[in-house]
C-alpha cells in the first residue's frame, strides 16, 4: 500500500492487506455514486478485487440505506440499513465525508492522487463547484479514469435533466414493448420488475472502466467516461430497435409473446406456468411430439417460424389446451427429454431453492458486527478459473472505514 500524494499507476498494488486478491488487485476506486447504477458498477469492480472506497454523506449516507422496508436489524434491536442498500454495496469501504466543504473536497483530492478510478453520478457539472470535476482531478492524477453516470449524458439539450430508472424505461421505449397488448385485460405500458436501466448502465460503466484502465496501463493516460441511462436504454432495445430499423414499424406490447419467435412464452399447467422457448422448426416438431400431438408439427400453418408467428393465436390456443391438464414437473420432464428448452415461472423464493442455484452457490452470506444476523446477497455471476471472485467484505456500515482510509491515504488533507 502507499500513502504518497503523487499519482500511482494502475499496476501499483496499493491495497491494504485486508483487501482480497483478485484480477483487479492493485486497483483503487473512489466511489462518489449512490443509489444503483454507479454502485452496481463499483460493486462489480469490488467483486473482482479492486479496493473500492465509498464516499457517503455524514449522518445519512447513500439514499438507499433508507429505502425500505424491509430493513436489517442491529444487534441492539434498532433499525439498520434497508435491504436495497445491501444489494449493490458489497465489498466496499465506507467513508463519511462532506464534499461540499473545503476540507471534504481537499480530502477527495488527496484520495484521488492515490486512486486509479473515480465513479460519480451527480448531475452534469454538479461537481465542478467543489473543484471535483474531471478537469480538476485529472490535473492531480493524469492517469485517473473518471466515470460520470448521468441520466442524459454530458451534452445535448437534456444534459441538465435528472434521470431515474423508471422515467428512462418510459422515455427510452422499453415500456412501449412491455405489458399486455391493447385490448387485453390489464393493458398498459409496464415497467420491468427490477431497475434494468440502472443495472445495465452499471454493467456498461464497469466494462468501459476496465477498457480505460487497460489504456491507462499502456499509455499512462486517463480519460473521462460519459455514460448516460438514456443511451443505455436505447442500446438495450437490441432486436426491437433492429426490428424498427428494418421494418419501419414501431414494435408494440405483446404481453409474454416474443416478437420474432413462436412459441416463445409461458403456457398454463395445473399448478403454475412453464415457459416454452422454441428456437427452430425442429424444436417445434419435437414439442408437438412430446405433447402427444405430432399432427401439430406437420400442420401447414405451423411448419416454419414465420408461419407460426402469422398464426400465433391459433397455435397458442392449441398448445395451451394440451399443457393445461399437465403438472409443471411432468411437462418439463417431457420437454427436456425431447430437447425442448423450458423452465418454470418461479417466485423469488423458488429461484434460490432451485438445485442449480444451490449448486452454483448463488446466495452469499457475510457477517457484519453491527447487525443481528448475516447479510445475504446474490453472488456475482462471474466465474473465473484462476482469479475467482472473493466475498471478504459485507456491505459496510456507514462510516465504518473513515478513520482507516483517511488516516492511511489522506493524512495531510487539512
Amino acid at each position: 500500500m502507499t500513502t504518497e500524494a503523487a499519482p500511482a499507476p494502475p499496476t501499483t498494488n496499493h491495497q491494504s492487506p485486508a483487501t482480497p486478491s483478485g484480477p483487479l488487485s492493485g486497483v483503487r476506486v473512489l466511489d462518489l455514486s449512490r443509489v444503483l447504477a454507479g454502485p452496481w458498477a463499483t460493486q462489480t469492480l469490488a467483486d473482482l478485487g479492486a479496493e473500492v472506497i465509498k464516499i457517503e454523506r455524514p449522518g445519512a449516507g447513500d439514499d438507499t440505506r433508507h429505502w425500505g422496508p424491509p430493513f436489517t436489524t442491529r444487534t441492539d434491536g434498532s433499525k439498520g440499513d434497508a435491504a436495497y442498500f445491501l444489494c449493490a454495496n458489497r465489498g466496499k469501504k465506507s467513508v463519511e465525508l462532506d464534499i461540499s466543504t473545503p476540507q471534504g473536497a481537499a480530502a477527495v483530492g488527496a484520495l484521488v492522487a492515490t486512486c486509479d478510478v473515480l465513479v460519480e453520478n451527480f448531475k452534469t457539472g454538479g461537481l465542478k463547484k467543489y473543484g471535483l470535476d474531471h478537469a480538476a482531478l485529472s490535473a492531480i492524477n493524469p492517469r485517473l479514469v473518471y466515470c460520470s453516470i448521468t441520466g442524459f449524458g454530458q451534452d445535448g439539450p437534456d444534459a441538465h435533466r435528472a434521470g431515474y430508472d423508471y422515467m428512462i424505461q418510459a422515455m427510452g421505449g422499453l415500456m412501449s414493448v412491455t405489458g399486455q397488448p391493447d385490448g387485453a385485460p390489464g393493458a398498459e405500458p409496464m415497467k420491468v420488475g427490477v431497475a434494468v436501466a440502472d443495472l445495465f448502465t452499471g454493467l456498461y460503466a464497469s466494462n468501459a472502466i476496465l477498457a480505460a484502465l487497460l489504456h491507462a496501463r499502456a499509455t499512462g493516460q486517463g480519460q473521462h467516461i460519459d455514460i448516460a441511462l438514456f443511451d443505455v436504454q436505447a442500446a438495450m432495445l437490441a432486436n426491437q430497435a433492429a426490428n424498427y430499423f428494418v421494418s419501419g414499424k414501431s414494435p408494440t406490447r405483446m404481453g409474454n409473446a416474443h416478437p420474432n419467435l413462436a412459441p416463445y412464452q409461458p403456457f398454463p399447467c395445473t399448478d403454475g406456468m412453464v415457459v416454452i422457448a422454441v428456437g427452430n422448426d425442429g424444436q417445434f416438431r419435437a414439442l408437438a411430439q412430446a405433447l402427444g400431438a405430432p399432427g401439430l408439427g406437420a400442420d401447414p400453418r405451423f411448419l416454419t417460424n414465420a408461419l407460426r408467428i402469422e398464426h400465433r393465436a391459433a397455435m397458442t390456443a392449441e398448445l395451451s389446451a394440451l399443457t393445461a391438464g399437465l403438472g409443471m414437473k411432468a411437462l418439463m420432464a417431457a420437454l427436456e427429454a425431447a430437447g425442448v428448452p423450458c423452465g418454470p415461472v418461479n417466485t423469488i423464493d423458488q429461484v434460490f431453492e432451485e438445485p442449480q442455484a444451490k449448486h452454483r452457490r448463488l446466495v452469499v452470506e457475510q457477517a457484519r458486527p453491527d447487525l443481528s444476523g448475516p447479510v445475504r446477497t446474490v453472488a456475482s455471476p462471474i466465474r473465473m478459473s484462476v482469479t475467482p471472485v472473493a466475498y471478504d467484505r459485507a456491505p459496510p456500515a456507514l462510516g465504518a472505514d473513515t478513520d482507516e482510509v483517511l488516516g492511511r491515504l489522506a493524512p495531510n488533507r487539512g
